[in-house]
């Protein structure tokens, strides 16, 4: 057979096998934002109804309007916003630490930090919670936030691995112009990773965001309650409002998807390139 057909051929097949991939994986939120714009009398009908008959926007006013959903916003903004500066801030730097300088046990730390990464959270979670009720944390967004200042081990292993792909011959060139390591880091090797660095950003603005277990642990006044915390508290006060309740998991997918959507092409490069190099 004509190589060429046969190249065309499993091109086909691919686009196929993506094309049923992709809608097994956006039915769900199709099926939430039709959902969200519903007359309650419609939702449950069978067969199911895909397109609200009429549209009930007021699904959205009256959600927002029951719970204070912009203070919870406002919540969930901060506190995914600091967790991932901190994560770009920390991991990064960690990471060329690792990659890049030679240094006594740097081995021995390294191999620590992937053995964390095998530790279940729950194991951690009673420790940690007992930690930060010590320092007097509980209550706050502060359990939420600093960790992230300190690295997180897997964002820090996958950006080990961008750097060690990078030349040395960089880093040499700057040394016999005088500059100093952090400065090598910071004006050269920082920039060359920047698609590595917004792919853990994007990692860890939609684990914050979504985080659930986190705020319910942490946060125990209601006006400090992030989106996912009003949410369940929402469903078990109104859980027959299922259009209001698909009006809210609306809202609160729609930035991280607006988010991806910008910047896809810098996250798939740098897992990719990650994911090859080193």
């Amino acid at each position: 057979m004509n190589p060429i057909v046969v190249k065309r051929v499993h091109r086909i097949l691919a686009h196929c096998c993506l094309i049923a991939a992709s809608i097994f994986f956006i039915v769900p939120f199709i099926w939430l934002l039709s959902t969200s714009l519903k007359p309650l009398t419609q939702i449950f009908t069978f067969p199911p109804e895909w397109i609200p008959r009429p549209f009930e926007w007021s699904n959205y006013s009256r959600a927002v309007d029951y719970i204070p959903f912009w203070t919870y916003l406002r919540n969930t903004a901060v506190i995914t916003v600091c967790s991932t500066i901190g994560v770009i801030i920390s991991c990064p730097l960690v990471a060329y630490s690792f990659a890049k300088l030679e240094w006594r046990g740097r081995g021995l730390l390294f191999a620590a930090t992937l053995a964390v990464m095998m530790i279940p959270g729950q194991v951690t979670m009673i420790p940690l919670f007992l930690l930060f009720t010590k320092l007097g944390w509980v209550g706050t967004s502060l359990p939420l936030i600093i960790p992230q200042f300190f690295g997180v081990p897997f964002y820090i292993f996958l950006l080990r691995q961008f750097f060690l792909g990078l030349p040395d011959a960089l880093r040499e060139a700057a040394r016999i112009d005088g500059a100093s390591e952090f400065r090598i880091y910071l004006q050269i090797m920082f920039p060359l990773a920047k698609s590595a660095v917004l792919a853990v950003a994007l990692f860890q603005f939609m684990a914050s965001w979504t985080d659930f277990i986190g705020p319910l642990l942490y946060l125990t006044n209601e006006p400090s309650y992030t989106v996912s915390l009003g949410l369940q508290q929402f469903q078990s006060q109104k859980g027959s409002e299922w259009g209001m309740m698909m009006a809210v998991s609306t809202m609160m997918v729609l930035p991280v998807i607006v988010l991806f959507f910008f910047l896809q092409k810098t996250f798939i490069s740098g897992i990719t390139f990650s994911g090859i190099k080193g």
